[in-house]
Formats: structure tokens, C-alpha cells, sequence
């Protein structure tokens, strides 16, 4: 494999324009995928399947840190209540800000393809509310073609479930997970 030269979005923030380019990124690699594709029991799964772990996850924050903010619950509830995705697509599966390789603002590339699997592509379009205020997400979210309220509504849930997976395992043993995961839960916390 090739060295991607850049750091980690976590370390160094890709600039807004860079929205528009990882979504349509996204929409070239979120295509149908087959019967045969890989299947991820945590990966572009519904919603519900995760959302135990995830409220056991929720609930320890919520008695460690002061990020659990009734918007970010409202966030979730309505993620839970989408209607599922007809179609599994190709996805990435851990498209977050530890993933993707950046250099002077531009992303360079996107690493971690072992979660690679069939399912919702909310998962990956996550990325787009880890990384990007509003005005960068629209622009991307046009760039990749619209999204109707379920998906954007699924995937602010895959956004709430990445920041508490990567805050709730980084305050345990990680600061820099801890770190990422605090920023993702303001993120989306500070979104419309």
C-alpha cells in the first residue's frame, strides 16, 4: 500500500469545500451491493439493533460528562423512529474523523477499510456531521444528491452512536478517542 501523506481529520480539520468532495466520494462508492456482499453485525445495520449498547453507552456519559443534552436525545429518538433503508448499498462502515487522511485542508484519503460491508449508507454519511458545520454539509449533501429526512434522520443517529462508542471507550483508556468523541457529540449537537 501506498504511504497517503496527512493526518488524521481529527488532528487536522479538512477545509469546508472538502464536504462536497468526500460526498461525492460517497455517492460513487454507495452503490447497490450483492446478495453475496459482506455482511457487518455492527455495520449499516438498523438503528435499533444498537440501540441497547448504545443507551448503556448514553447513560454512563450522561453520569461522567455534561454532553448528553436533551437535543442530542431528541436526535437519537428520532433515528430510532426512520424508517429503515430499502437498499444496502456498499459502505465503508468506520468512516469517522480517525479515518480519513488530510493535508493542508484537503483530504488525502480514507483508511480503515475492515468494516467494509453492505448495508445503510447513513452509516458513512455520518462523516458529514463529524466533520463539517452546516453550511459545508449542505453544499455536501447536494453534491451527493439529496438525502430525504429518514436517511439524514439515520444518519445524525450514526452520528450520536460514533461520538458515544468513540467518548465513552476513550475516557476509559484513550484521551484522543475521548477527544473525537466529545467533538462529534457538540457537532451534532450544534446542528439543525
Amino acid at each position: 500500500m501506498p504511504w497517503l501523506p496527512g493526518k488524521t481529520a481529527d488532528q487536522e480539520a479538512p477545509l469546508p469545500g472538502e464536504a462536497a468532495r468526500l460526498a461525492d466520494f460517497l455517492a460513487a462508492l454507495h452503490q447497490p451491493a450483492p446478495a453475496n456482499a459482506p455482511s457487518n453485525p455492527v455495520r449499516g445495520v438498523p438503528l435499533a439493533s444498537r440501540a441497547d449498547a448504545v443507551d448503556e453507552r448514553i447513560e454512563r456519559l450522561r453520569q461522567k460528562t455534561g454532553l448528553i443534552t436533551p437535543r442530542l436525545m431528541a436526535i437519537w429518538r428520532a433515528a430510532l423512529n426512520a424508517s429503515p433503508g430499502a437498499t444496502r448499498q456498499w459502505l465503508h462502515g468506520d468512516l469517522h474523523p480517525l479515518n480519513i487522511i488530510v493535508q493542508q485542508g484537503q483530504i488525502t484519503g480514507i483508511i480503515d477499510w475492515g468494516d467494509l460491508t453492505g448495508g445503510d449508507p447513513a452509516t458513512d454519511l455520518a462523516a458529514l456531521w463529524m466533520l463539517f458545520d452546516a453550511s459545508a454539509r449542505d453544499s455536501a449533501l447536494a453534491a451527493y444528491g439529496g438525502i430525504d429526512p429518514e436517511l439524514e434522520a439515520r444518519a445524525k443517529g450514526w452520528t450520536m452512536l460514533f461520538g458515544t462508542v468513540l467518548l465513552d471507550t476513550g475516557l476509559q483508556d484513550h484521551p484522543r478517542h475521548a477527544a473525537v468523541g466529545a467533538q462529534i457529540l457538540r457537532r451534532l449537537a450544534e446542528s439543525p
